[in-house]
């Protein structure tokens, strides 16, 4: 279930709160279908779009999308981007026929300073194992990463939180963290699994794209 806080101090101790929940432990069992997952907003309006991007594994086929609007009700706030998005996207996940196994969300999972980026709360509220594929860095140090495709970096912030990823050639690489139900490995794995030549991995590509106003 999902609360939604009323201020920002109420949404950090609700993060907090959460942290005893998330398991990084290995997937148990094989998985089938992906949802790549991404907000895109309409300032003028005050409307937040979410898209949902549903992938068949063994053919790498798109087999669904969703699309939701709700009115963006909690303001931008670094490291608190689940309040603002999880509303609507689970009004797009509410609408799929086709329940994933995995969800790919566009944010960080649990490279986050609580450990609680949109991906590992969108995983503890869906109860779906889950990663974070993230354009940039929210916390974290990190070693230069090699240039040819699948070179990375591990990132850390105390411990290990995720890794940074080459996923195309003179391109700025992405930050990939397990989010909840899901391996630091499982991650890795499943990132370089779905890069199709593009910066971004299929799944979140395509939802990023559909997500646009």
């Amino acid at each position: 279930m999902f609360e939604m806080p009323e201020n920002v101090s109420e949404a950090v101790h609700l993060q907090k709160t959460l942290q005893n929940q998330i398991d990084l432990s290995d997937l148990n069992k094989p998985y089938n279908i992906i949802a790549g997952v991404d907000v895109g907003y309409d300032y003028k309006r005050n409307l937040s779009k979410s898209a949902v991007a549903i992938f068949d594994r063994q053919s790498k086929s798109l087999l669904q999308t969703a699309i939701a609007y709700d009115q963006t009700t909690f303001p931008y706030v670094s490291g608190l981007l689940s309040f603002r998005e999880i509303p609507v996207i689970l009004k797009a996940l509410s609408v799929i026929t086709i329940k994933p196994d995995i969800l790919m969300v566009d944010g960080q999972g649990i490279a986050h300073p609580r450990r609680m980026g949109i991906a590992t709360h969108l995983g503890l509220v869906t109860k779906i194992p889950s990663l974070g594929v993230a354009k940039s860095k929210l916390c974290g140090q990190y070693d230069e990463v090699g240039t040819k495709v699948g070179d990375y970096s591990e990132l850390y912030h105390g411990e290990q939180i995720g890794f940074v990823l080459r996923s195309r050639i003179n391109v700025k690489p992405i930050f990939i963290s397990p989010g909840h139900g899901l391996s630091m490995q499982d991650a890795h794995s499943i990132a370089m699994e779905w890069g199709q030549g593009y910066k971004l991995p299929e799944p979140t590509r395509v939802a990023d794209k559909i997500s646009k106003f």
